[in-house]
């Protein structure tokens, strides 16, 4: 068994940076390099890729990035795991293979196979299957239909003798707790070090937002330009450090990788994997030097015996644009020209026989729109116009795609297009539903041998979540003797992000002290009411006393099934952890008074116990 395994993350997200893989092999010495490409906005554009051209369908980024490093990775020993199979990993394989072929150097290419669930299409909608957020029956057609797969295959190609494994859909930190199973020997009842291998992953599939990135303190992260990708360092304990190349910008501190482990999560007691049911809620932080973090105390229990599968389907058409105004009156010039545009478009669609417009949407980012109708600011003097318009059929948006520079003769102040005439592109629905892992024939593809891996079958009925945390009885608005009121920003450090039609939003107290305030004071009421302009169902919360945090999810907040439907100008909610930070929470004048409140006062749990 080794003692520790050391993980480089190289890419956060299709079309992220080529220069990272550079960075942390030129910075750091890593076991593996792993890279998380998939998003389910990522996979609709895929399925269309995939609709022009069967032989598409992954992400070809990933072989161009890794191509000019393979003689190195290859004398190193480095291996190297990926998602960027996508739809189709044995491509993707194939794609490495020539890459290594043409590079003189003899690596094994490994394929996980089986999340692709379109064969089975027909049987599964004769069940007459339900979204399981929304309950609404599937369409008829879907375009994709893919499993989230877990860890297990991607141990089972490297137990085969892989150098490169190449997955298709997986839950993102597979592509971490893989290499670890393999590494250390973890067993598939190893329930608490599969949650914590799955921590790992998920603080570092994100790339550099652990590592400073999208940081509430965003002004003392340094290196912008250069930021540092992030290195977890594994331990067979379950324990790991978080770090970052030598010489890189960026900050790895407790708050910035709190705020990671808190993105895009929902029941923190509960986050269902395909491996294990996570319970990250007694989380422990410690700085163990510069840019080093160490974190422990993740929990686990036996998964469900189902898979979480995404199904995504062509709805129509979409078209959105956007222009800038400058001078007077801006923010009124942008609404109105935005409206006056939906309204001819509407017009000469019915005048050309077509439906009315499905849907439209104008926000004039710069004037106020993201904070509700009641904080409009016609008199901004710059503002933006975003427009969108939705239809079932592609020839009437065209209507609307060749009447906005006409626009510009309208409008004064109208300073310019962002992409010139807008561009009409298919609306691609996102569905959920739940299926039965021994229904999926799971292997892996290396060269000409297929491995069939063994899927641990899981514990039967629904994983129970656990208890919300409650309102507090004052409903957070007692008064507190003598006290004044702060930005929540002063208190607490925010991250946010979408999970389907939610948003979740991760609160984490500066200093603990701060949490039970913060708990009385930002009430479900209270968060409901701040984003009622986008909300189409309830609040949630939870407590994660551990990082002293209280996790937030937001029903029916994004306006569509996923980023590739909404009209939204923010369709993955990354804007409302930075929105509800200026909510005033009221705290004892002595927090002031003792120097609690300076952003300089560091926290127990944060000072160093190297």
């Amino acid at each position: 068994m080794a003692d520790s395994v050391r993980l480089g993350c190289w890419a956060a997200f299709w079309g992220d940076t080529s220069t990272a893989v550079d960075q942390i092999l030129d910075g750091s010495e890593v076991d593996y390099l792993i890279s998380d490409y998939l998003s389910e906005i990522t996979m609709a554009l895929l399925a269309r890729a995939r609709a022009k051209d069967p032989d598409a369908g992954f992400v070809p980024d990933a072989i161009r990035v890794i191509a000019a490093r393979l003689q190195d990775i290859h004398e190193r020993g480095i291996k190297v795991v990926t998602n960027a199979g996508a739809l189709n990993p044995a491509a993707c394989a194939q794609a490495f293979r020539d890459a290594a072929e043409a590079a003189g150097v003899p690596l094994k290419v490994a394929a996980v196979l089986g999340d692709d669930l379109t064969p089975q299409a027909d049987a599964i909608l004769g069940s007459d299957p339900k979204d399981m957020f929304t309950g609404e029956p599937l369409p008829a057609r879907p375009m994709t239909m893919n499993a989230y797969l877990g860890a297990r295959p991607i141990a089972a190609a490297l137990a085969a003798g892989a150098d490169i494994v190449v997955t298709g859909r997986a839950v993102d930190s597979a592509v971490a707790l893989g290499p670890l199973l393999h590494e250390f020997g973890w067993s598939d009842t190893d329930y608490d070090l599969l949650s914590a291998g799955t921590l790992a992953g998920h603080v570092v599939e994100c790339g550099p937002q652990c590592t400073g990135g999208n940081f509430t303190d965003w002004d003392i992260v340094p290196g912008w330009d250069n930021m540092g990708f992030p290195i977890a360092e594994c331990f067979p304990d379950g324990t790991a450090i978080i770090s970052k190349p030598d010489n890189t910008g960026g900050l790895v501190s407790p708050a910035t990788v709190s705020e990671q482990i808190l993105y895009e999560i929902g029941d923190p007691g509960a986050y269902v994997m395909p491996d294990v049911l996570c319970d990250w809620r007694n989380i422990k932080l410690e700085s163990v030097g510069e840019n080093r973090v160490r974190v422990s105390g993740a929990r686990g229990s036996q998964p469900p015996t189902t898979y979480k599968v995404t199904a995504t389907h062509a709805n129509g058409y979409r078209c959105m644009t956007t222009a800038a105004f400058g001078g007077l009156d801006a923010g009124a010039k942008a609404r109105r020209a935005g409206q006056a545009l939906v309204s001819r478009a509407e017009r000469l669609i019915a005048k050309a026989g077509f439906e009315p417009l499905t849907e439209s949407s104008v926000e004039v980012v710069g004037a106020g729109d993201t904070f509700g109708p009641e904080h409009r600011n016609d008199a901004a003097t710059e503002a933006v116009v975003k427009i969108g318009v939705r239809h079932p059929e592609r020839a009437a948006l065209e209507h609307f795609a060749s009447e906005f520079a006409p626009m510009a003769l309208v409008a004064q102040g109208m300073t310019g297009y962002f992409a010139g005439r807008p561009r009409v592109a298919p609306a691609i629905a996102v569905y959920h539903l739940l299926i039965e892992k021994a229904s999926l024939d799971v292997r892996v593809l290396l060269g000409d041998e297929t491995i069939p891996v063994d899927i641990a079958p899981g514990k039967p009925g629904p994983a129970a979540g656990t208890p919300e945390l409650p309102d507090a009885p004052s409903g957070g608005v007692s008064p507190i003797s003598g006290g004044f009121t702060v930005p929540l920003r002063r208190l607490a450090y925010a991250r946010s992000g979408d999970k389907g039609n939610n948003a979740n939003i991760g609160v984490i107290a500066r200093r603990p002290e701060f949490a039970a305030v913060i708990e009385e004071q930002l009430t479900t009421d209270r968060v409901q009411a701040f984003f009622q302009q986008y909300l189409t169902g309830g609040v949630k919360r939870w407590s994660l006393p551990g990082l002293s945090a209280v996790n937030f999810i937001l029903e029916g907040a994004l306006g569509g099934r996923g980023g590739t439907s909404t009209l939204r100008y923010d369709p993955q909610g990354k804007s409302f952890g930075a929105m509800l930070l200026q909510v005033p929470i009221a705290v004892p004048a002595e927090w002031d008074a003792n120097g609690l409140l300076t952003r300089d006062a560091a926290p127990a749990r944060e000072q160093s116990v190297a």
